[in-house]
């Protein structure tokens, strides 16, 4: 084993509490969350920055020597890649997002994100001879049925990038000034540690993802399994008795990472109190508004894009007579049904 000097390490790998110095194998695994030192390839000027442990996001330059993990992604909007099928030092494999999962990339949305970053494979990170893997150092594991009775706040969207996470902090920010202690779960997506981060800017004060799980990527996982690390998520918060727990998933509601599995799931509906759906465009945001019902979760409030002005949400009013949300002009008109709903949770227990 050699001795190995990383110059950024990735916010995928967390957990593992990685040091700049550690010791590499060439003996390396295809496995989800497998831990590998890479060299970048090559500069680029767009998609060129690592997201770090501390949530820092740092330009990456050729010649970096990395801590990424394996994954897969499936992005609209960015990087399509998966798990190599075989792997040895000095294989050439891909950057396939900010926190640092990384794979083979088969498709990509050059216009926006260019071409994915080539990373040069220099061996696997081990300790005490075992190949690391994020796995060994989740902070949950899934379960098939659920304990918990916390009242859940969700937001779903269309699609990435149709204002799910700036709506998510908003409605923290308002709940936490009215006094409730709110837990937060980002149970979707492709590891990393930036929404998270927003909601503690704004008021939770504990939050975990499918990372914690020992997961890097939700794409492509079978329904069940997804189901059982997004029920494990919530027992897990649950433990500290919070008062709700606001829940975002990374991507859309028809993507590959498991968003409407989830919503489907009896037991998590049950427990739901609260449905805020994001969309782009009115035909989106109908769109959106109909397949919830019809799967069981109605959307209770609209934001996103199509919320920016007047056009959108009389649309909205007229075909759905629904409650509309923009987060860059927020007012309070949402906290009523909050406030009503909870009244009688309470009322009810007691």
């Amino acid at each position: 084993m050699t001795k190995i000097y990383i110059d950024k390490i990735s916010s995928v790998t967390t957990n593992l509490g990685l040091k700049h110095e550690e010791k590499l194998t060439d003996q390396l695994s295809c496995e989800m969350g497998t831990v590998l030192a890479v060299q970048v390839l090559e500069d680029k000027s767009i998609y060129n920055e690592l997201e770090l442990p501390s949530g820092r996001m740092s330009k990456l330059k050729k010649g970096d020597i990395l801590a990424v993990a394996l994954g897969n992604r499936m992005a609209l909007k960015g990087f399509v890649g998966q798990l190599p099928k075989k792997l040895q030092v000095d294989d050439v494999i891909h950057l396939l997002n900010f926190g640092g999962v990384a794979g083979v990339c088969t498709s990509a949305n050059v216009q926006e994100v260019g071409e994915p970053l080539r990373i040069r494979v220099l061996g696997g990170i081990t300790r005490k001879g075992k190949l690391l893997n994020i796995g060994q150092a989740a902070l949950y594991k899934p379960v098939q049925s659920m304990k918990s009775r916390v009242p859940l706040i969700i937001t779903t969207g269309t699609s990435m990038d149709s204002g799910k996470t700036t709506v998510a902090i908003e409605i923290v920010k308002s709940l936490t000034r009215m006094g409730m202690k709110l837990a937060g779960a980002k149970l979707t997506g492709v590891g990393a540690a930036r929404d998270l981060f927003k909601m503690y800017d704004y008021g939770i004060y504990e939050g975990v993802s499918f990372v914690d799980c020992g997961i890097t990527s939700t794409a492509q996982m079978p329904d069940a399994e997804m189901v059982a690390v997004a029920k494990g998520a919530i027992d897990h918060l649950s433990k500290s008795e919070p008062d709700a727990i606001m829940i975002e998933f990374g991507d859309g509601l028809m993507g590959k990472y498991g968003v409407e599995a989830i919503l489907r799931d009896p037991q998590i509906q049950a427990n739901v109190r609260f449905h805020i759906g994001c969309a782009r465009d009115p035909v989106g945001a109908v769109g959106l508004a109909d397949y919830c019902e019809a799967i069981g979760l109605p959307i209770d409030l609209m934001s996103g894009p199509v919320t920016d002005n007047n056009v959108g949400k009389e649309i909205l009013k007229e075909r759905k007579r629904m409650m509309t949300f923009n987060a860059f002009s927020p007012d309070n008109a949402w906290l009523d049904l909050v406030i009503a709903r909870w009244a009688v949770e309470y009322q009810d227990a007691a």
